[in-house]
């Protein structure tokens, strides 16, 4: 089977597209749907999955997860009636408030690296979590003689004066090698199954396959919640509103 097409890669506000069934798959209790292109975002990068619908004159799929493995995208979830064929075409549909808010957590968790880096702090990014459920970005650092109150008071504003330049987001596809010019750190290990691509805001840019925000309002308000140092690693919480 060839790769899926990830239109979202190019295109990540689209919701919607036509496509055609690969494969149909009973499996552990679920339906598997693989297609030639999706618009759904498999969940990854710290990104929740989409979820939505499947369907054409014929059979309608609820998409309840999506998973990405070896160029391969899985939509998981069941016939709310019928039944595809391999071959037929069908028509994607992706829950459009969803998506929205997982993409504006997102875009807001690379908001909380640029703060950070223009104010200064030489923390190494590393784990992202830009779920609903309590959002955070963490970072190998230390906050020094800093109080995490003080810090966070420090970073909320520097957020709130990013935010004032709504600025627009822009992608590349570029090797690793030219990621070094446009971001500020370029992790060792990057998905060799997915294009290499970068987020930019301005002139500040992120290895990033998830979704983001057309412009920085969109991300609407963003404020940061908490800020825990342990073990050489700084939690910094977010939310968006």
């Amino acid at each position: 089977m060839e790769p899926t097409k990830l239109l979202y890669m190019t295109d990540m506000q689209l919701l919607e597209c036509s496509a055609y069934v690969e494969d149909v798959e009973d499996k552990d209790g679920n339906v598997v749907v693989t297609l030639d292109q999706t618009v759904f975002y498999p969940q990854g990068g710290g990104q929740p999955y989409d979820n939505g619908t499947i369907s054409n004159d014929n059979a309608t799929f609820v998409v309840e997860e999506v998973r990405f493995g070896e160029g391969i995208v899985s939509h998981i979830g069941h016939f709310e009636k019928g039944r595809f064929m391999q071959g037929e075409d069908v028509s994607c549909k992706v829950d459009a408030e969803r998506r929205a808010l997982n993409t504006r957590l997102h875009s807001g968790g690379h908001v909380v690296d640029m703060a950070i880096n223009e104010l200064g702090y030489t923390w190494t990014p590393g784990k992202g979590f830009h779920f609903p459920e309590g959002p955070y970005v963490e970072y190998s650092g230390t906050l020094g003689e800093e109080t995490p109150e003080a810090v966070a008071d420090k970073i909320g504003s520097k957020i709130n004066e990013i935010l004032a330049r709504n600025i627009k987001t822009e992608i590349r596809f570029v090797s690793k090698d030219e990621m070094a010019a446009l971001c500020r750190h370029v992790p060792e290990f990057l998905p060799k199954d997915k294009p290499s691509r970068v987020v930019l805001y301005g002139d500040f840019g992120v290895p990033c396959g998830g979704t983001h925000v057309v412009e920085l309002k969109d991300i609407g308000q963003e404020t940061i919640r908490k800020i825990k140092e342990k073990d050489g690693v700084i939690r910094v919480s977010y939310a968006v509103a």
